[in-house]
């Protein structure tokens, strides 16, 4: 497995079809759209010859499964849910025990459509090339965040329709990657749909058109929060069983590195990151600082436990952002949005509400985010109109690694050094008899900023 790091700037140019949702952005958005793509990397690759799915497609759609933790496991069942001729063909996992596991869970679910074999479960470094080739028409994608760049540039190169969970990466040169397989998958007219779930929630749609229509007046300010209990720990080295080497050590407690999980505000608070961008129309921010640490030990893990970030945008207009997941202490996942002639709030999974110019709670339908996600991306190939959340996803991918550089080096960060950062995290190759040494923890005011 390896993973090419983009030697240029990697800015998309949206086409006229991302235009639309993006007509109401600044200049500096003008400015991201604009700028000169370095290098032919991003030039625009050939429809395959004969493509099925510009056009749209009926018949069964094979679906291959990259990734088989609980996450894959949920986002292939509601795959199979989606759509009554979808079939499950094969699956792909660095190791077997997670992918018997979900291949048993699966089975017990639709066993009608679950037509994966021994010859079509894979296992290795190597899994998701191997699932991409089997013949599959959509992949799913649920690996480590880490590994995201890769498996998304192999999927989009093969012609394959995409369910992406986030983050997307977690280093910047793994956005431009992302965004190079974008606009490819545009280009092909392939679907791509994101795992921001909030995005595909009928309550949180209805309540952010409302925002952006005004409810509140222009925003001034942003709270959002993240505040949670810790996940699985860090094991100790003592753990470790004998004979096994540093990659499959560190995969198989991905969350507790920075290069894998990109930290818990990175790979957690993401959804929380994701509606700030909502929020403020994914226009980019000016730039970011923060503050945050590890509080309870973490034996060789290397991520903090809380942040706190502070975004700037124009206009003076700040969103504020924590996160914490640290036992026996107060949780709350909330967003509060301060306006000039109102107030709102999303009270963690309740109803959202607007105190402003017309009172308003969502009182409809409840909406299973998660479902809908998968509902909408097979529809949109069944009827041959691609959705592709590209964009929007890459820039909320880098607004959390934006937080997490002003976090980890105590510096000011604008949205260009984000952007720009040649701080690459994942290695270009991958080896289980490799020696991976684990990065010390970061350090405010000593770790430079890349």
């Amino acid at each position: 497995m390896s993973l090419d790091e983009p030697t240029y700037v990697a800015i998309i140019v949206l086409t006229d079809k991302m235009k639309t949702l993006h007509d109401s952005l600044t200049s500096r958005r003008d400015f991201l759209k604009t700028s000169a793509l370095v290098g032919g990397a991003l030039a625009a690759p050939a429809i395959l010859p004969g493509n099925l799915f510009a056009a749209g497609r009926s018949g069964p759609l094979k679906v291959g499964l990259i990734g088989c933790g609980g996450r894959g496991t949920g986002a292939a069942n509601q795959a199979l849910n989606a759509d009554k001729e979808v079939v499950l063909t094969a699956l792909g996992d660095a190791f077997p025990e997670p992918l018997n596991k979900s291949l048993e869970v699966l089975r017990r679910e639709a066993p009608d459509r679950v037509k994966v074999t021994p010859e079509t479960s894979f296992v290795g470094l190597d899994a998701y090339q191997k699932v991409i080739d089997s013949g599959v028409d959509v992949v799913l994608l649920a690996s480590p965040p880490g590994f995201r760049p890769v498996h998304l540039k192999a999927a989009v190169e093969a012609g394959k329709h995409v369910f992406c969970e986030k983050p997307m990466a977690t280093d910047a040169p793994g956005v431009r990657s992302v965004l190079e397989s974008v606009k490819a998958a545009r280009d092909k007219e392939l679907s791509l749909v994101a795992g921001f779930c909030w995005r595909y929630e009928g309550a949180r749609r209805e309540f952010y058109q409302r925002i952006h229509d005004g409810g509140i007046g222009e925003i001034r300010a942003v709270y959002a929060t993240y505040f949670a209990g810790p996940v699985k720990p860090m094991p100790p080295a003592s753990d470790r069983p004998a004979g096994m080497g540093d990659l499959e050590w560190q995969m198989r407690n991905w969350y507790n590195f920075v290069w894998l999980s990109g930290d818990g505000f990175v790979e957690q608070a993401c959804h929380s990151v994701d509606k700030v961008a909502w929020a403020m129309k994914d226009q980019p921010p000016l730039k970011a600082v923060a503050v945050g640490g590890r509080q309870a030990p973490n034996n060789q893990g290397n991520i903090f436990d809380h942040m706190f970030v502070v975004y700037e945008y124009a206009d003076d207009v700040r969103a504020f952002l924590g996160q914490r997941q640290v036992g026996n202490a107060h949780s709350d996942n909330s967003d509060y949005l301060m306006g000039s002639e109102g107030f709102a709030k999303i009270p963690g999974w309740q109803p959202p509400y607007i105190r402003g110019k017309q009172n308003w709670r969502y009182r409809g339908p409840k909406t299973d985010m998660y479902q809908e996600e998968h509902n909408e991306l097979f529809a949109s190939i069944r009827k041959g109109e691609p959705i592709n959340d590209g964009v929007w996803m890459a820039h909320s991918t880098l607004l959390g690694i934006m937080g997490r550089m002003a976090a980890y080096t105590g510096q000011e960060v604008t949205w260009e050094q984000a952007m720009n950062s040649t701080e690459k995290l994942v290695p270009d190759h991958l080896d289980w008899k490799m020696k991976l040494d684990i990065a010390p923890m970061a350090m405010p005011g000593v770790t430079r900023l890349v």
